[in-house]
């Protein structure tokens, strides 16, 4: 169905449709000019040495697993509340999720006092997820990771450019990760990044998304190599230059884009904060942050009281969703299985409230309004 209000709408108009032809016209469309363009913005708006370009981030957090060599017999731990690629990244690579706790109703972040308490000598790396473009405590699990020698691996897919203590999320860990699917803050369909400081790290990446092999088509067909050797099992795991003329133009209207889902936020705080059966998380943050949803989760619920509220919601022409159903619950996550009883309540009584830059006051009234009535 169609609706009155969509959870998301694209950023897009004709600059998108300039940079598409741009490239078709220079007769080059896979991995190239454009997607060197992409790489030196983003290290430059990051803040970070080395950013390489991806077919999506699903590759990246399974290529982040790879360069930092965690295999078969290590443990990962890792939040239950995300999207299952963060989980089928660590079974990529034959190593074992252990599934952590969320902080509380009002912090949906991994709980670093909980991971700690999960680590053994099999544990060899976490994965933090930066829910709805909040920060994760970076200061702690850095701390931890440092105590335990553990590598960390940022997922930051719902985070471009949202801040921590003076650095971008997706910096503070070995590797970022970031995703431009259709829904993300830069959307290009598809398409991701993979970023570190770390010059082996990056050199390494840059040869496992193109089969291993030392040199580009691109460099070739522009005379820079007229060979090749395959010194590593790699992948395709390439961006090509259509969808990364699109994040181009995408990042260049980023930090606008985010400026005005900072005032959306602040008027669904300020007609939803004072409800007493709703929890708005992260509502006391001072950080800039990107926004990428709003999510509110109801009081002293159940799973069916929420979809009837998302029904009520759905008759009024507002699309939600819900982020996420908890990946230990799911059949083939079934054999790492445990009581996360956090993570259980918000997976079956938050909603995700549509959240855009071009989202009108008159909007977010509507659909205050009607949550209010359906709750």
């Amino acid at each position: 169905m169609s609706y009155n209000i969509p959870l998301f709408k694209l950023n897009y108009d004709e600059e998108e449709e300039n940079a598409i032809l741009e490239t078709i016209r220079s007769k080059w469309i896979s991995i190239g000019a454009k997607t060197t363009e992409l790489e030196e913005l983003t290290c430059s708006m990051f803040n970070v040495r080395y950013s390489i370009g991806l077919a999506n981030c699903t590759v990246a957090l399974h290529l982040a697993l790879r360069l930092l060599n965690i295999g078969e017999n290590d443990e990962v731990i890792l939040p239950s509340l995300t999207f299952v690629a963060t989980a089928n990244a660590v079974r990529y690579v034959n190593a074992t999720p252990v599934f952590c706790d969320i902080k509380g109703l009002d912090d949906l972040t991994i709980d670093p006092d909980k991971i700690e308490k999960l680590i053994t000598g099999k544990t060899k790396a976490i994965i933090v997820m930066h829910y709805a473009g909040f920060p994760c405590d970076m200061k702690r699990i850095m701390e931890i990771a440092e105590k335990y020698n553990l590598k960390v691996v940022e997922d930051a897919c719902h985070g471009p450019l949202s801040e921590y203590d003076g650095m971008k999320l997706g910096t503070i860990g070995d590797i970022g990760c970031f995703s431009f699917f259709s829904n993300k803050n830069v959307s290009t369909g598809e398409g991701g990044l993979l970023v570190t400081n770390n010059p082996e790290l990056a050199e390494r990446a840059k040869l496992l998304r193109s089969h291993g092999m030392t040199t580009m088509s691109y460099e070739r067909a522009k005379g820079h190599s007229t060979s090749y050797d395959v010194i590593d099992l790699g992948y395709n795991y390439r961006i090509d230059d259509i969808h990364s003329s699109l994040a181009v133009v995408q990042f260049k209207k980023l930090q606008g884009d985010l400026k005005k889902r900072e005032s959306v936020r602040e008027h669904y705080l300020k007609r939803l904060n004072s409800i007493d059966n709703l929890v708005i998380p992260f509502g006391d943050n001072k950080r800039f942050v990107s926004n990428y949803i709003f999510p509110v989760v109801v009081k002293n619920s159940t799973a069916e009281k929420r979809d009837a509220i998302r029904t009520e919601l759905q008759k009024k022409g507002i699309q939600t969703s819900v982020h996420y159903p908890a990946v230990h619950r799911f059949s083939i996550y079934s054999a790492y299985s445990k009581s996360l009883p956090l993570t259980e309540y918000v997976t079956d009584n938050e909603i995700t409230l549509p959240m855009y830059a071009s989202l009108s006051e008159n909007e977010i009234d509507y659909i205050a309004d009607s949550l209010i009535k359906a709750l």
